[in-house]
């Protein structure tokens, strides 16, 4: 006799051993608190890029806000409870955009891609949540006379090499003036290649009354990719050489930003 699903459960593939633990899901089918994990140091390079080289990475139902500023992050995690305590790190680049649907017109950061350095919250943020997610090695980075030194390869492929220094004390931004990020899901129809199984815009609100800033402080940063030959990263060449292209206009400062909390990201919701 073939098994059931719960439809009051969380499943992911494999499903044939019952609901999975995640993010989302306990052992024993709780939600976890979050209120003193993560530990989180946030690394972030803001500059001015060309709107049309940002207009052209948004998909259907999503147009440019503001000016072209464009933002690379990197976050390193500690501690993380639905890991057990481990933790994985990420790297980002967001910049600011609209979506406008038959329902929704919301305003927000969107999300091109977040390389990360493990495989369990590559799974559940891309079929969960819609984060356009996948993987690269991210060590921690090297700091020596207050210079922060961030870098990212795939197998062995350096790819981004990114520097923060002369960071001096500041005072955060209000949480009042953060925005929502914005994602785009994708699924293909298995056997119909080109079609899609599921194509949608998600959101996750800014809101995080868990999540508390116990560090941050502003100074000058630079980054350069490196630009891949298709040997070099077969399945994301045209990933960074894309972001390489970026121009940088004009420099819009870096900060490090060290908190500790959050939340599971379970308010992220389907945009219509």
């Amino acid at each position: 006799m073939s098994y059931e699903f719960d439809p009051s459960a969380m499943y992911r593939m494999p499903t044939h051993f019952g609901p999975r633990t995640g993010p989302r899901r306990g052992p024993s089918g709780e939600q976890f608190a979050c209120q003193d994990n993560p530990r989180s140091t946030v690394y972030a390079i803001s500059f001015l890029t060309d709107s049309d080289s940002l207009a052209a990475l948004l998909p259907p139902g999503f147009s440019l806000h503001g000016e072209p500023v464009a933002t690379l992050s990197a976050n390193y995690m500690s501690e993380i409870e639905w890991l057990a305590g481990r933790g994985y790190n990420t790297l980002g680049l967001t910049f600011p955009a609209r979506y406008q649907g038959q329902v929704d017109d919301v305003v927000g950061h969107f999300l091109t891609v977040l390389w990360e350095n493990l495989a369990d919250p590559i799974v559940t943020g891309r079929e969960e949540l819609g984060y356009a997610k996948i993987y690269c090695e991210l060590p921690m980075p090297t700091v020596l006379r207050g210079d922060h030194h961030i870098t990212a390869s795939w197998l062995g492929f350096r790819f981004l090499d990114m520097r923060i220094s002369d960071l001096q004390p500041a005072s955060p931004q209000s949480p009042s003036k953060s925005l929502p990020s914005l994602h785009y899901k994708y699924m293909p129809r298995t056997g119909e290649w080109g079609a899609a199984d599921v194509t949608y815009a998600t959101m996750t609100p800014a809101e995080s009354p868990k999540r508390r800033v116990t560090d941050f402080a502003t100074g000058t940063g630079s980054f350069a990719f490196t630009r891949p030959r298709w040997e070099d990263m077969p399945t994301q060449c045209n990933i960074v050489n894309c972001l390489a292209d970026l121009p940088m206009l004009e420099a819009r400062g870096a900060t490090m930003t060290k908190t500790i909390g959050g939340k599971d990201l379970r308010d992220t919701r389907m945009l219509r």
